[in-house]
């Protein structure tokens, strides 16, 4: 059944102040939907967000984490616990490139490989599993993690973006049979290149120009649904 009041429901959305970000803690809001915001640098974005959508009538908060470092992200669930309460909803939404263009594997150091993989899939992983107790207490959860047309195609960043992003796939596919029957569903989006992200070099007509090649639009992305009775793979 698709759930279209959210009024209930608390949803912790990390790269809140991105672009996809953005748009859907809008989209989550107009359903009545808390929101938790989370940025890293952009904070003067995170606030004016955060006064939109109490203006939107639903209750938000912003919270800082750099979630390359995973004391943060312990923090970051803790403070969100303890100013709002636990998030029924967890997008992994948030992303990091360093380097773009890459057309050597020895261009990436194992430093920068690592860092990658801490900021978009270790902190995700770990979020997750700090999110899910609670939303197994109450019989309902839905996490959503965000992945890239790069774990398909390899993209136009780099290995360790990649790697980062398609990593990603086979954890969407264990959590969602692992919890299928407690009233959590995990699923994943991929998205192409997105406007004002601000994850990829050049200026908003370069991008625009970039999206017109077939190379860059999103792909279909298995996802898992379940009920009661029966588990669904489409």
């Amino acid at each position: 059944m698709l759930t279209t009041d959210l009024t209930p429901h608390l949803a912790l959305i990390t790269g809140t102040t991105g672009g996809i970000g953005k748009a859907t803690s809008r989209a989550l809001a107009k359903l009545g939907c808390s929101i938790a915001v989370h940025y890293h640098s952009a904070e003067d974005a995170a606030k004016e967000l955060v006064a939109e959508l109490k203006g939107m009538g639903v209750r938000s908060e912003f919270f800082q984490a750099d979630l390359s470092v995973y004391d943060e992200v312990r923090s970051l669930h803790a403070s969100v616990l303890s100013t709002m309460g636990a998030p029924t909803i967890l997008y992994n939404n948030a992303g990091l490139t360093l380097k773009h263009g890459i057309t050597s594997i020895a261009d990436i150091s194992i430093e920068e490989f690592e860092h990658t993989w801490r900021a978009n899939t270790g902190s995700a992983f770990l979020l997750t599993q700090l999110c899910i107790p609670a939303m197994e207490a109450a019989g309902w959860g839905r996490v959503i993690f965000c992945s890239s047309v790069a774990a398909f195609t390899g993209g136009v960043v780099g290995p360790h973006y990649a790697s980062s992003k398609s990593s990603l796939h086979g954890l969407i596919h264990w959590l969602a049979g692992a919890y299928a029957t407690k009233g959590i569903t995990v699923n994943g989006v991929a998205p192409a290149l997105i406007q004002e992200t601000k994850m990829l070099p050049g200026s908003d007509e370069e991008l625009a120009k970039s999206m017109s090649s077939p190379f860059f639009r999103a792909w279909p992305f298995y996802a898992v649904v379940c009920s009661k009775l029966n588990l669904v793979e489409s």
